[in-house]
């Protein structure tokens, strides 16, 4: 019996196999799609749940609230606070600080550039990275122990044991000497944390003068509480922690009228999930990711996937006319209905089997292309595991059932004398069919609407001006193993000839994403009379406003005439003197970080960072403590690969064991945008699968409208009709479709880019044009699928079609 089902499928499939093929295709293109899009969602919710104990770790973060009442978050914390919460907590089970940090470790005459974080003993017990060799009680007991990767013992020792071996480690401009205690297992691809190696945060550079300051921060702290202990209690018992200790800072914003938090409060604790953590586009600098980006992929992978299905259940309810006399003479010799959906679907069953299995091959065909574009981590034994291959069988069982059933189910429904007296008519399209229509060109017009948005906008922070010229200029980064002053200097010398080199100087902040994948950042917040600040301390040299092309306002630029300007003197920019409420502010003092240093000058505004968030004022200092970082070279645009072969050559000379990793600003502010370009990506990728699926049901069910109306066509044309006349009666039902979809997709999409674009400070308005050009390519590309069929119709002899019929 299972074999002559077998068979009557295989038959019927091949019979339609026009129709059958638009299936195939369909389902499996939305098939793979799915699976690799749903991969990579998941992945992303994975993150950090590898630690045993992940559900009892927080970050900490600050809560207040700007002068004009919104929200003011931040993560970083001073020095005491991670002692104190721990001694006067004894809910708190470890503290940990962490510092994002490099440095160039060396051993046996070789260097090696390496992610050495910097945290607390308590950090290597509160999360789950096990070691593979080394004791994690004692691994961090002295300030020389170092915590080394799996990657970084083979890197760095091969097939020796580590364990007890020296290594020096490039700390403040100098070499330190470290002893090896422990090697542990590399972070996974889902950990917020990614390191090389871990000392102790006491080796931080400004430690010693900083431990006991309440207001000066620089790195995220972390804490695991108790079993069983709440953490909404506990975070408002630390409340009163909040106003013992930060007593000043409450009271000046008090004096100033700063407005209190959503809390009630001038300044809160908050514990982070660490969970969260990764979906914190906050207060992470730029590492985390959006919840919304994630469920974006979610969602794109069931609209392609209910695209697919839709299509199916329109042709085999198109078909179901042909079916239904099958089905009447079955019934007839005596089929039961429930035989009969089974049969049916069992049809559905073989198709859909076929799809995932041709969609699982076209998703790992094409996995290395997905992981590039998308910058995704999928191995073939994500497809592989447990939990994947049962998610798949479930979601393939649920497909099947939905996109079989209910076709199977109105097919087995017709009465079978009705059917044999040839009374039943399922020729005329229905409000399911045309729902369906509906919905499948709505997902599509609304894809079509986010691809042109994201797109503008991706342009509009490419193209807006940001207050300097950063085309044309070249960023070296220093790395661990040089002094920045020293490099910049011999830069210059060797470069002061060259006619391809108009500019040089240096900075301690990258502008843009440079091929380093560092950021560093430095916020200083102080008085002002009775204004508080807050602004940008930005490390540069002399020639940085020539190099950068920033325009002088008022007073003078730095000058190595003036040696107070490597200790006591700023350049401010005009946001800043704004803030201060100064017409001008040359000559005038501020003190941030409690010491005085004299305004020497006033500089257009220019955007720091990205274009995410609004500028923030900026003072630019040359104070030595703070490294140069970055090496800024302006070069002749008439020449710009032999210009950078030049600074290739003069940087082999100065670092001639260090990898030269300079890049143009301007291609650096573009990977600041990166997450938004993939963003355009899955629109773009989904709005064309979702378009070609689409257009391909709908070119299916206007062969079947039109094979069904072939009498109609002939009448017509006997009695006069023309060509277009044809075309345009044929193809209107379905544009009217069309139509309904793009009044149902715009105020939607309307809505969705509204909320993505009030992520950023600086953004474009969304135009009414936008809307019409989807909603015109969207009938454009019905048009042209439906009037392919109707043409032929049209163009068919009536004489052969009335004798057909």
């Amino acid at each position: 019996m299972f074999s002559n089902y077998l068979k009557i499928a295989l038959r019927t499939l091949w019979k339609h196999r026009t129709h059958t093929l638009i299936n195939i295709v369909g389902l499996s293109v939305a098939f793979g799609t799915c699976v690799l899009l749903f991969l990579t969602a998941t992945f992303e919710f994975s993150y950090d749940s590898f630690h045993a104990d992940a559900d009892r770790i927080f970050r900490l973060n600050f809560l207040s609230s700007n002068r004009d009442g919104t929200a003011d978050k931040g993560a970083t914390m001073p020095y005491p606070i991670s002692p104190a919460l721990k001694a006067e907590f004894p809910e708190v089970d470890g503290v940990t600080r962490f510092f994002d940090r490099s440095a160039s470790v060396r051993r046996g005459g070789q260097t090696f550039g390496k992610d050495v974080r910097m945290v607390d003993p308590d950090f290597l017990r509160m999360f789950t990275f096990p070691f593979q060799k080394g004791n994690p009680k004692t691994a961090m007991n002295s300030l020389s122990d170092i915590v080394i990767s799996e990657k970084m013992a083979q890197d760095v020792f091969g097939k020796e044991d580590p364990i007890g071996k020296p290594l020096q480690l490039r700390l403040n401009d100098n070499w330190q000497a470290f002893i090896v205690t422990g090697v542990m297992s590399n972070a996974p691809k889902n950990s917020t944390f990614d390191f090389d190696a871990l000392i102790r945060s006491d080796n931080a550079s400004d430690y010693q003068e900083n431990k006991t300051r309440w207001d000066h921060g620089n790195h995220d702290v972390y804490i695991k509480l108790k079993a069983g202990t709440d953490p909404q209690t506990l975070q408002r018992r630390t409340q009163a922690f909040i106003e013992k200790y930060f007593a000043q800072e409450i009271k000046d914003q008090q004096k100033q009228g700063y407005p209190k938090n959503e809390l009630g409060f001038q300044k809160s604790l908050l514990l982070e999930p660490l969970r969260e953590v990764h979906f914190n586009t906050e207060t992470t600098h730029g590492q985390g990711i959006s919840r919304a980006y994630v469920y974006t992929l979610l969602l794109v992978g069931l609209f392609i996937l209910a695209i697919a299905c839709i299509n199916f259940i329109n042709l085999t309810i198109a078909q179901s006319l042909s079916r239904a006399r099958e089905v009447g003479v079955r019934k007839s010799l005596g089929a039961r209905r429930g035989q009969l959906f089974g049969q049916i679907w069992g049809e559905t069953l073989l198709l859909c089997l076929t799809a995932l299995f041709i969609g699982l091959g076209l998703a790992y065909a094409s996995l290395p292309t997905f992981n590039r574009l998308f910058r995704s981590h999928l191995a073939l034994t994500d497809f592989l595991n447990t939990s994947t291959l049962l998610a798949t069988g479930l979601g393939f069982l649920l497909i099947s059932l939905i996109a079989g059933g209910y076709p199977s189910w109105f097919v087995t429904r017709f009465n079978a004398v009705e059917v044999l007296k040839g009374r039943v008519k399922v020729s005329r399209p229905g409000l399911l069919r045309n729902s369906l229509i509906v919905s499948q060109f709505t997902i599509a017009c609304l894809l079509i609407v986010c691809t042109i948005i994201v797109h503008q906008q991706i342009a509009y922070l490419q193209q807006k001006p940001m207050g300097l010229a950063k085309e044309q200029v070249v960023s070296i980064p220093v790395g661990g193993e040089l002094n920045g002053e020293v490099a910049l200097k011999a830069m210059r010398d060797r470069l002061a000839n060259q006619p391809n080199i108009t500019a040089v100087s240096g900075s301690g902040v990258n502008i843009g994403a440079g091929l380093d994948n560092s950021s560093f950042r430095m916020v200083f917040g102080f008085l002002y009379g009775k204004r508080d600040i807050t602004c940008d301390w930005l490390r540069i040299d002399t020639d940085y406003l020539k190099t950068m092309g920033i325009k002088l306002v008022q007073g003078r630029d730095f000058s190595t005439d003036f040696s107070t300007d490597t200790s006591s003197a700023v350049l401010i920019t005009q946001s800043m003197a704004k803030a201060l409420g100064e017409a001008n502010p040359v000559g005038k003092y501020i003190k941030p970080d409690n010491k005085s240093f004299q305004i020497v000058g006033v500089v257009s505004d220019f955007n720091l960072y990205s274009l995410h968030q609004k500028a923030k004022p900026i003072a630019l200092q040359m104070q030595s403590k703070n490294p140069i970082q970055y090496i800024l070279v302006r070069v002749n645009p008439q020449n710009l690969m032999g210009a950078m072969d030049i600074i290739k050559s003069a940087w082999k000379t100065i670092a001639p064991k260090q990898e030269f990793i300079g890049s143009f600003l301007d291609e650096n502010t573009e990977r600041w945008y990166k997450k938004e370009q993939r963003l355009a990506t899955i629109f773009s990728s989904a709005a064309g699968i979702a378009i070609l699926l689409s257009c391909m049901g709908l070119f299916s069910i206007a062969l079947i409208s039109i094979q069904q109306r072939t009498k109609e066509i002939g009448v017509r044309k006997v009695l006069g009709a023309s060509i277009p006349n044809l075309v345009v009666l044929i193809s209107k039902d379905f544009l009217k479709l069309v139509v309904v979809a793009i009044v149902i997709a715009s105020p939607i999409a309307w809505y969705a880019m509204n909320t993505w674009l009030a992520d950023f400070a600086y953004k474009i308005d969304i135009a009414w044009w936008v809307f019409a050009l989807a909603g015109l390519l969207a009938m454009g590309i019905a048009f042209v699928t439906v009037s392919f069929q109707s043409i032929k119709a049209a163009l068919m002899n009536p004489v052969k079609s009335l004798r057909s019929e």
